[in-house]
């Protein structure tokens, strides 16, 4: 077990998290447990409470971290229908970077706000398709479910057993193009 008397620089928020979305990517959300946390960091498990609230916080601190970390395609004039692929090809890059942690936002989407720029940059980018502001909601939450249930697939290898891996990307492609020539087509 770590030592509880940490040494050099004061403990910081950011080095929590991240220190947590490490174990979460090692062992799962279920294996990250505030004491676990304290002694990877090698500290008393108490002062972690003076930058998390509780695990809760922790993880939607963790999560956060992680959006924040995505960076959204470009709004560079570029064509909606290339930057509507570019944040679908995000989504299942974040997914597939950290499988524990998606898991577990399927089943809190609460995790994830819409103030982040992943967000944004999808709204901006159906209205540039033509959505009108009244459907954007509805529009974004479909895709973002389409890239969740084919991410989930893909991580439970329902996919992968029978394809291959170049197969389970080209059935994505195909999905994605899918995707893009129907919201054209309702949209004009």
């Amino acid at each position: 077990m770590a030592s509880h008397a940490r040494r050099g620089a004061p403990l910081t928020r950011e080095e929590i998290l991240t220190t947590a979305l490490r174990l979460i990517d090692a062992g799962g959300v279920e294996a990250l447990t505030m004491r676990r946390l304290a002694a990877e960091l090698s500290v008393n498990p108490m002062s972690l409470y003076h930058h998390v609230e509780n695990k809760t916080a922790l993880l939607e601190g963790v999560c956060s971290l992680v959006v924040a970390r995505l960076e959204p395609p470009p709004d560079d004039g570029s064509a909606w229908q290339d930057r509507l692929r570019a944040l679908a090809h995000t989504y299942r890059s974040l997914a597939r970077l950290h499988p524990a942690l998606w898991s577990y936002v399927q089943v809190h989407p609460e995790m994830i706000g819409r103030e982040d720029g992943m967000w944004g940059a999808l709204c901006r980018t159906l209205l540039a398709a033509g959505v009108p502001k009244e459907d954007l909601a509805a529009t974004g939450e479909a895709l973002y479910s389409f890239v969740s249930g084919f991410v989930t697939a893909e991580s439970r290898d329902e996919l992968g057993r029978q394809r291959g891996a170049e197969d389970v990307d080209r059935t994505f492609e195909l999905a994605v193009d899918i995707i893009v020539a129907g919201l054209r087509r309702t949209t004009g």
